[in-house]
């Protein structure tokens, strides 16, 4: 009656083992660690990177741990935080030789000190949020008026386009301020140009003016139209943050929107907040101009910008193009690596419909010139890609030119998230040491240690051989839930750290449930083995009852909640989860092997504790 069947227990004892295996890392700690990355978005770095950073190393007589290549980054592990220190100087020295034009970025961060057996079969510790493993955090201020005057201008581009394919003559289009003015010599033709402007750009709120002997349309965003250029500004520069500091390997940085402006950076581990401050930095505009091949030749800077292009060889060259603005980065919807129709490795780009306008009209009188693709990071251009016009083209196109696979993959990449849609400031900055983060680490592990202990010393002392039997699935649970939470690599806060504890008396309910049915059970006289299947099976509903009704308060905190309300929903409704596992199958399948094998023993404790003298009266 109480025995599962051999394929149950053996499939609980594997979810344990892997329970206890993913649970393992998180014990190991971590060790000090300098991270090398790019400082400039047209560098990556490669594996022969690695023999550098040993050289210098070697030659600064630094022992180290181990020297890895993850992530379009150079990790060097080290044995304590003065080797840390010596390491870093040594490898800025060997990385950047200009410390004015650094085109590396060297980093004290922190890596698992995990046996690589665990690390193969990606058996990886959780990762720690800013307040458990210290870091930085910015808060950045996004300039909502530029975001506008962007827009703005990019719409001055567009209308002349328009009106120059309405063959509609102008005296001038010019921004002042938040609007645009266009000036006409006479009414006939103001009129059907403001009728080829409100069809093609409705966001504009358009009005008519008299000016001397001039006829003017001045035109302004519409509320709508500004609170969407607004958002989605907030939103383009989120996801550029994040491809720009993915690259970089930070683990698990938390970049997300506060307020209406601002936008919260949170870089766990990062201690340095220059090369912090240096990581946020690496935002960046892309623009299109035209190569001016005369100053080219002749080296003149007059009237042209000189921007440096890099080769593939890696030597730069400078190139002077236009100061006129065919486009920028917000006109690009995508750019994916691919092949052209001679199978050679290519780059397809897609505009949006005003940027397939522009870029229409200027290839079509540009055919045989070179065009560049400009990327603008601190103030400095760098071309990341000189192409010559082979034919007029709209919307959609190809930059082809002798790459390798590995080259256009890098190109698109800098293409999709080189723009940002307005500038923004630092106004906060904190940094938060690994000392506090460490001390909070072990004001958590204590709290729910002493919480472990103080249910399990109740629950043995209440219900004896179950009450021991209730706190084996409680650990059962909390390994669980910790193998879970590394498995799926999760950040866990001191809010998570809360929701542990909360988990330990939400997960012990369900055994207490179940005793507390199987007492009911031996009043109403069954026997002890009746009374044990009956107490699992029938207190099994009142358990899924509770448990859903909690983890639909849980994913309610998940879906509406941010920051640390979400850490802590995100631990709570995995800790649901294992704690059914826990409570019913490692509990029952403890009891089972308890009792089949001690059977004087349980019967012993069934009659000390179910049932009590004055039960036995009646």
């Amino acid at each position: 009656m109480n025995r599962y069947p051999l394929w149950k227990n053996l499939l609980i004892l594997v979810v344990l083992l892997f329970g206890i295996l993913y649970t393992l890392p998180n014990y190991f700690g971590e060790v000090p660690a300098v991270q090398v990355s790019s400082a400039k978005s047209t560098i990556r770095l490669s594996e022969s990177a690695l023999a550098t950073a040993e050289k210098a190393l070697s030659d600064a007589r630094i022992s180290h741990d181990g020297v890895f290549f993850d992530n379009n980054s150079v990790r060097v592990r080290l044995g304590s935080t003065d080797a840390q220190i010596k390491a870093k100087d040594a490898l800025e020295h060997a990385f950047n030789p200009d410390p004015k034009d650094p085109g590396h970025t060297v980093a004290l961060n922190l890596l698992s000190a995990s046996p690589k057996w665990l690390t193969a079969i990606h058996a990886l510790p959780m990762y720690l949020g800013l307040d458990l493993r210290g870091g930085v955090h910015f808060l950045l201020q996004v300039d909502m008026k530029g975001a506008i005057t962007k827009r703005l201008d990019s719409t001055t581009g567009d209308m002349r386009t328009m009106l120059r394919e309405k063959d509609i003559r102008h005296g001038g289009i010019v921004r002042d301020g938040e609007s645009l003015v266009v000036r006409f010599r006479d009414v006939a033709t103001r009129d059907k140009a403001r009728n080829v402007i409100r069809d093609r750009l409705p966001d504009l709120q358009l009005v008519d003016k008299t000016e001397a002997d001039e006829q003017l349309i001045v035109g302004t965003l519409t509320e709508q139209a500004k609170r969407r250029i607004q958002e989605d500004a907030i939103k383009q520069n989120i996801v550029t943050l994040h491809n720009r500091i993915n690259e970089l390997g930070v683990a698990e940085p938390v970049i997300q929107q506060q307020g209406a402006d601002r936008i919260v950076v949170q870089l766990p581990g990062v201690q340095d907040v220059a090369k912090a401050k240096s990581l946020i930095g690496r935002t960046a505009t892309l623009e299109v101009r035209m190569v001016d091949e005369a100053a080219t030749q002749s080296g003149s800077s007059v009237g042209v910008d000189v921007i440096p292009e890099r080769r593939r060889d890696g030597s730069v060259i400078p190139v002077a193009v236009k100061k006129q603005i065919v486009l920028t980065g917000d006109r690009f919807n995508g750019a994916d690596a691919t092949f052209d129709s001679n199978q050679q490795p290519a780059v397809a780009v897609s505009l949006d419909a005003a940027g397939g306008r522009i870029m229409r009209d200027v290839t079509r009188d540009s055919v045989g010139k070179r065009m560049a693709i400009i990327l603008y990071e601190r103030g400095k251009g760098e071309a990341i890609s000189v192409a010559t016009i082979q034919g007029e083209f709209g919307n959609r196109f190809q930059i082809t030119g002798q790459f390798s696979p590995d080259e256009t993959t890098s190109l698109a990449i800098l293409i999709r998230s080189g723009s940002l849609a307005a500038p923004m400031d630092i106004i906060e900055e904190r940094t938060i040491g690994p000392s506090l983060g460490a001390d909070n680490i072990a004001k958590g592990f204590k709290s729910t240690m002493w919480g472990f202990i103080a249910i399990a010393i109740f629950m043995v002392i209440y219900y004896m051989v179950f009450g021991l039997v209730s706190v084996i699935a409680l650990g059962a649970n909390l390994l669980l839930l910790l193998a879970l939470l590394s498995l799926l690599q999760a950040t866990l806060t001191l809010p998570g750290i809360a929701a542990i504890a909360f988990t330990l008396g939400m997960a012990i309910d369900a055994n207490v449930l179940i005793n507390e049915r199987i007492r009911e059970e031996l009043r109403n006289g069954s026997t002890p083995q009746a009374a044990i299947a009956a107490g699992y099976e029938r207190a099994f509903g009142t358990i899924l009852d509770s448990n859903v009704t909690t983890l639909i308060a849980g994913i309610a905190l998940l879906i509406f909640g941010s920051g640390p309300v979400r850490g802590f929903a995100v631990v709570h409704c995995l800790g649901i989860l294992t704690s059914m596992f826990s409570s019913v199958l490692v509990s029952r399948m403890v009891t089972n092997f308890i009792y089949g094998s001690r059977r004087k023993l349980q019967s012993i404790a069934i009659g000390q504790i179910w049932r009590p003298a004055a039960d036995t009266q009646e």
